[in-house]
């Protein structure tokens, strides 16, 4: 049995920068970014359901049920927590797959927000991002909250105050697997860090972009174009693209000069995750 379904927003996510620092023991990259929400979102409709059942609706293409992000952060929810209620968990998905966007990862960390409001958990934002730490290193991100300077493998966070901004980004015709880029020989691995203070001036450097381009030379023209009208940079391990404008006006009038053959949109840079509120510090 379950109850009407309430929604929630799963925003998009903006590297401004992003500087691969080193490698720790077990293979994973130490990274500095600053992540920037961006008004780009999924919706999730989600119900509790009385019984443990945990029901996705409408599965992505090629994800196997028990490998989506949702389900396995709704499961480890159970698991960690004891809890006996399931869920019915539907996505509308607006952001990008394989775009650098961080849809899935911001997907997962909406369901355990939701999750623990509905099952009446209680569980405080710490608890929630070391749980998100298990399903990917974005996920922490999101349940965080707040534009961040991250370190570590993304989990290290402190909140950054950020101007209002909007973004062209460009969405080029293809999926990235971000295995598949930090495993390139040619990645650099030692770049110098980056102070908190100083950020500003990594903005639009992204390690993995030279990878990319040489991988995608589709993401290489898409990034060409945008860069005639401003300085543009990947975000994440790609294939998005984007660049920064202090009005709406500008970046609309940049996506009317859009080829017909190149996709894109706009979108304004948020101060915070709309679901901030559901959790305690």
């Amino acid at each position: 049995m379950s109850v009407s379904p309430a929604s929630f927003p799963a925003p998009a996510k903006l590297n401004l920068f992003l500087r691969v620092v080193g490698r720790r023991s077990d293979g994973y990259h130490l990274l500095q970014t600053v992540f920037r929400f961006i008004d780009c979102t999924d919706m999730l409709r989600i119900s509790p359901r009385k019984d443990p059942g945990i029901h996705l609706h409408a599965a992505l293409p090629g994800v196997p049920v028990e490998r989506d992000l949702c389900v396995r952060a709704a499961r480890l929810l159970q698991q960690e927590t004891g809890c006996r209620l399931g869920a019915d968990i539907a996505v509308e998905k607006r952001i990008p797959l394989g775009g650098g966007l961080g849809g899935g990862s911001s997907d997962a960390a909406t369901t355990l927000m939701a999750l623990n409001r509905l099952w009446g958990l209680g569980l405080r934002r710490r608890e929630l991002m070391s749980l998100g730490l298990r399903l990917g290193a974005d996920v922490p991100a999101f349940l965080f909250g707040e534009n961040a300077f991250g370190e570590g493998v993304g989990e290290v966070l402190t909140a950054v105050a950020l101007p209002r901004r909007w973004y062209v980004v460009m969405v080029p015709p293809v999926s990235i697997p971000t295995s598949e880029i930090f495993a390139d020989p040619h990645l650099t691995r030692n770049a110098d860090p980056v102070k908190i203070r100083g950020f500003s001036v990594a903005f639009g450097i992204n390690d993995l972009q030279e990878v990319v381009l040489r991988r995608y030379p589709v993401v290489a023209r898409h990034l060409r174009w945008l860069e005639q009208y401003s300085p543009s940079a990947m975000t994440g391990s790609g294939a998005c693209v984007f660049a920064e404008f202090e009005s709406e006006g500008s970046a609309r009038e940049v996506l009317t000069r859009l080829p017909n053959d190149m996709r894109g949109f706009v979108a304004r840079g948020l101060e915070r995750h709309p679901l901030h509120g559901l959790l305690k510090d």
